[in-house]
């Protein structure tokens, strides 16, 4: 049966993830400070003007005006009215709720005599979600692992001086052909480019074609239908918070799986570990790699869900698809059995209180081998309920 599927990527320019990246090197600027400390930042920009918001608890102080100019600069933003040293910062941050600190501190199980792992309660309620599958060597759906890579050698073909007329802005967007489960070509690439005043469209087709798009994508994947659309307006001159407003936590379905699993609903910018939000989500990435690369099955997806103030979850949810070796039910307490899903737990497993989170706020939060929760070193323990 033949289907198409489609997932998009952004640029660290694009003005929701200059706001994802100023909100991550803050939180890397206060775990620097004390790897304990607790953040929920938000980020918005427009036009001229940045406005910086949320909650910080920390043992000692950061500069966040400056690390969000050292973040729009790096990210290329040196002209224009929001230029680094023009913007104008706003900034409105103060102390975490007392009322949510009282829960993550001392979860309910820490309060009834728990041990060590019980020590912090989930920071909210929610429900977060992994998944992973064969469609790539990093075990992601495709159509998202060639947009990144594509929004991602945007990027360096900027910096590199290759393409020196484009901007920080861009967005990219494929979409590949399945016969059934199984990916078989990419139908149409999109990529959309901020670029300089007088470059004109007919070159810009050509570069990106030569430089991004057969640079990235294999030409096995491709054939004399495959649709290129390149500036499909014809003109991105105007880019960044001058032509769109930005936020933090607005690109959830980017930052994860494309579209192709849910998102729980909560974003991952800003926020520190014992944000369930984030450090949840990253567990069950990690669950959910290792069981695929285990052979427990070829596609899997799971659930994990959190009340505020408790460590455990309240629910554990695994569906494989039909793909399973194993029963669903089954996977699921092998899941509860062989990994500790409390917060304490999550954030010691995979490091999380360490300054990493600058790196996961553009091109994705998945699928990039830096990160502690791409490993797949779990394989021998899973592998023995086969």
């Amino acid at each position: 049966m033949k289907r198409f599927f489609t997932s998009e990527s952004v640029t660290e320019g694009h003005p929701d993830k200059v706001c994802d990246c100023i909100a991550d090197e803050i939180l890397d600027e206060l775990l620097k400070l004390d790897p304990h400390a607790r953040s929920a930042v938000e980020c918005c920009a427009a036009y001229n003007t940045l406005f910086l918001t949320g909650e910080v608890s920390c043992r000692g102080k950061v500069d966040y005006e400056a690390a969000a100019r050292r973040v729009i600069r790096e990210i290329g933003y040196d002209t224009g009215d929001f230029a680094y040293d023009k913007c104008n910062v706003i900034e409105l941050v103060h102390g975490q709720s007392a009322d949510i600190a009282l829960g993550v501190n001392a979860s309910k199980e820490k309060k009834a005599g728990g041990e060590a792992y019980d020590l912090l309660g989930a920071g909210d309620q929610g429900m977060m979600f992994g998944y992973a599958c064969r469609e790539t060597e990093e075990l992601m759906p495709m159509p998202i692992m060639l947009a990144h890579k594509l929004a991602k050698r945007l990027t360096d073909v900027r910096r590199a001086g290759i393409l020196s007329y484009l901007r920080p802005d861009g967005k990219t967007q494929v979409t590949v052909e399945y016969d059934g489960r199984r990916p078989v070509r990419v139908d149409t690439v999109v990529v959309s480019t901020q670029h300089e005043e007088g470059v004109g469209q007919a070159q810009i087709a050509s570069d990106l074609k030569k430089h991004v798009i057969d640079a990235v994508i294999p030409a096995a994947l491709m054939d004399g239908d495959t649709r290129y659309l390149i500036n499909p307006t014809g003109k991105f001159v105007i880019g960044g918070p001058e032509g769109d407003s930005g936020l933090t936590g607005r690109k959830i379905v980017v930052d994860t799986y494309g579209g192709r699993c849910p998102h729980g609903g909560g974003a991952f910018s800003g926020k520190d570990a014992t944000k369930v939000d984030r450090s949840a989500a990253y567990m069950a990435r990690y669950i959910c790699k290792n069981l695929v690369a285990a052979g427990i099955a070829d596609e899997a997806e799971l659930q994990l869900a959190y009340a505020i103030g408790v460590a455990r979850p309240v629910s554990v949810f695994v569906e494989t698809f039909g793909t399973g070796r194993l029963p669903e039910d089954e996977i699921a307490d092998i899941v509860k059995k062989e990994f500790d899903l409390r917060p304490a737990a999550i954030i010691g497993q995979l490091s999380l209180n360490r300054p990493v989170y600058r790196r996961t706020a553009a091109y994705g939060h998945f699928g990039r081998e830096e990160f502690a929760w791409e490993k797949t070193d779990r394989i021998a323990d899973l592998k023995k309920y086969l």
